[in-house]
């Protein structure tokens, strides 16, 4: 049986974060896509467009000295978008971060619009970019 489009969507976009292939991001993301990221620290808010979101992926590598990871553990998928499960590791400033997040995703005709971050426990997103 073939995966559902949005899901191969959502694995090919997933590769192209961990490998840090920008050109195939911009190919699945619309150029006006919004992504949303919660807390209340340096990161936090809302990106627009592709520029802000990939500004935001590179100070996420930038401000881990590249130790960033993103580990999926699960991804669901709809005619809507989907979910993704995954596990987030990094250090920073002597600070471990090793947390679960998922990643709600709306997807329009084949490109993500929208990505909402939600971090299990938040507490920990927001102290260790304290």
């Amino acid at each position: 049986m073939a995966d559902h489009p949005n899901l191969t969507i959502m694995k090919r976009t997933l590769q192209a974060f961990q490998t840090g292939d920008v050109p195939t991001l911009g190919q699945l993301m619309a150029p006006d896509v919004v992504w949303r990221l919660p807390g209340k620290r340096v990161l936090s808010g809302d990106y627009r467009g592709q520029q802000a979101v990939f500004g935001l992926f590179g100070r996420l590598m930038e401000l881990t000295g590249g130790t960033f990871k993103v580990e999926s553990l699960d991804i669901l998928a709809n005619d809507r978008g989907g979910v993704l499960i995954d596990r987030l590791t990094a250090e920073r400033e002597g600070r471990s971060l090793d947390i679960r997040v998922m990643l709600h995703l709306t997807i329009r005709d084949g490109l993500i619009v929208e990505g909402t971050d939600y971090f299990r426990p938040e507490h920990l997103w927001d102290a260790f970019w304290a």
